[in-house]
Protein backbone atom coordinates (compact mmCIF):
# COMPACT_ATOMS: atom_id res chain seq x y z
CA UNK A 1 0.00 0.00 0.00
CA UNK A 2 1.25 3.47 -0.87
CA UNK A 3 0.97 5.70 2.18
CA UNK A 4 -0.84 9.05 1.87
CA UNK A 5 -1.24 11.70 4.50
CA UNK A 6 -4.37 13.83 4.73
CA UNK A 7 -4.22 17.01 6.81
CA UNK A 8 -6.72 19.65 7.76
CA UNK A 9 -6.25 23.03 9.33
CA UNK A 10 -8.35 26.08 10.01
CA UNK A 11 -6.57 29.06 8.48
CA UNK A 12 -7.78 32.63 7.98
CA UNK A 13 -11.43 31.65 8.37
CA UNK A 14 -11.24 28.69 5.98
CA UNK A 15 -10.88 24.93 6.33
CA UNK A 16 -7.89 23.79 4.27
CA UNK A 17 -7.48 20.09 3.45
CA UNK A 18 -4.56 18.50 1.62
CA UNK A 19 -3.51 15.05 0.46
CA UNK A 20 0.27 14.76 0.58
CA UNK A 21 0.49 18.55 0.61
CA UNK A 22 -1.78 19.11 -2.43
CA UNK A 23 -5.33 20.50 -2.21
CA UNK A 24 -7.91 17.74 -1.92
CA UNK A 25 -10.57 17.62 -4.65
CA UNK A 26 -13.99 17.84 -2.92
CA UNK A 27 -15.50 15.41 -5.45
CA UNK A 28 -18.74 17.30 -5.86
CA UNK A 29 -19.34 15.08 -8.90
CA UNK A 30 -20.00 12.13 -6.56
CA UNK A 31 -22.31 13.95 -4.15
CA UNK A 32 -22.84 17.66 -3.63
CA UNK A 33 -23.29 17.92 0.13
CA UNK A 34 -21.28 21.07 0.69
CA UNK A 35 -20.44 23.26 -2.31
CA UNK A 36 -19.14 25.87 0.16
CA UNK A 37 -16.31 23.58 1.24
CA UNK A 38 -15.02 21.18 3.85
CA UNK A 39 -15.53 21.39 7.58
CA UNK A 40 -15.27 19.15 10.65
CA UNK A 41 -16.41 19.07 14.24
CA UNK A 42 -20.08 18.21 13.70
CA UNK A 43 -22.12 15.68 11.72
CA UNK A 44 -23.36 17.83 8.85
CA UNK A 45 -22.70 18.53 5.19
CA UNK A 46 -19.11 19.86 5.40
CA UNK A 47 -17.80 16.77 7.22
CA UNK A 48 -19.78 14.52 4.85
CA UNK A 49 -18.15 16.15 1.81
CA UNK A 50 -14.75 15.83 3.46
CA UNK A 51 -15.20 12.13 4.26
CA UNK A 52 -16.38 11.45 0.72
CA UNK A 53 -13.38 13.26 -0.79
CA UNK A 54 -10.82 11.54 1.43
CA UNK A 55 -12.22 8.07 0.71
CA UNK A 56 -12.46 8.72 -3.03
CA UNK A 57 -8.84 9.80 -3.05
CA UNK A 58 -7.58 6.92 -0.90
CA UNK A 59 -9.70 4.17 -2.48
CA UNK A 60 -12.23 4.56 -5.30
CA UNK A 61 -15.61 6.16 -5.95
CA UNK A 62 -17.68 3.10 -5.01
CA UNK A 63 -15.86 2.66 -1.70
CA UNK A 64 -16.24 6.36 -0.98
CA UNK A 65 -19.98 6.30 -1.58
CA UNK A 66 -20.41 3.21 0.56
CA UNK A 67 -18.38 4.29 3.62
CA UNK A 68 -18.25 8.10 3.79
CA UNK A 69 -21.06 8.52 6.33
CA UNK A 70 -19.30 6.03 8.61
CA UNK A 71 -16.02 7.94 8.32
CA UNK A 72 -17.82 11.22 8.95
CA UNK A 73 -19.24 9.92 12.24
CA UNK A 74 -16.13 8.01 13.38
CA UNK A 75 -13.53 10.67 12.66
CA UNK A 76 -14.51 14.06 11.27
CA UNK A 77 -17.49 14.71 13.56
CA UNK A 78 -15.25 14.01 16.57
CA UNK A 79 -12.63 16.73 15.89
CA UNK A 80 -13.17 20.18 17.37
CA UNK A 81 -13.99 22.65 14.60
CA UNK A 82 -10.88 24.81 14.74
CA UNK A 83 -8.41 22.02 15.54
CA UNK A 84 -5.85 20.76 13.04
CA UNK A 85 -5.86 17.05 12.21
CA UNK A 86 -3.88 14.44 10.30
CA UNK A 87 -5.00 11.05 8.98
CA UNK A 88 -2.75 8.57 7.20
CA UNK A 89 -4.25 6.21 4.63
CA UNK A 90 -3.08 3.27 6.73
CA UNK A 91 -5.06 4.56 9.73
CA UNK A 92 -8.07 5.20 7.50
CA UNK A 93 -8.00 1.65 6.13
CA UNK A 94 -7.71 0.20 9.63
CA UNK A 95 -10.54 2.37 10.99
CA UNK A 96 -12.96 1.17 8.32
CA UNK A 97 -11.59 -2.35 7.85
CA UNK A 98 -10.45 -1.63 4.29
CA UNK A 99 -7.27 -1.93 2.28
CA UNK A 100 -6.03 1.26 0.66
CA UNK A 101 -5.54 1.33 -3.08
CA UNK A 102 -2.08 1.69 -4.59
CA UNK A 103 -2.53 5.24 -5.87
Amino acid sequence: MIEKCYTGRYEDGAYVVTADGKPLDPRLDLANHSPSGFCWGYSGSGPAQLALAVLADAFDDATALRFYQDLKWRFFAQIRQNDDWQLRSEELAYMLGLQAANR
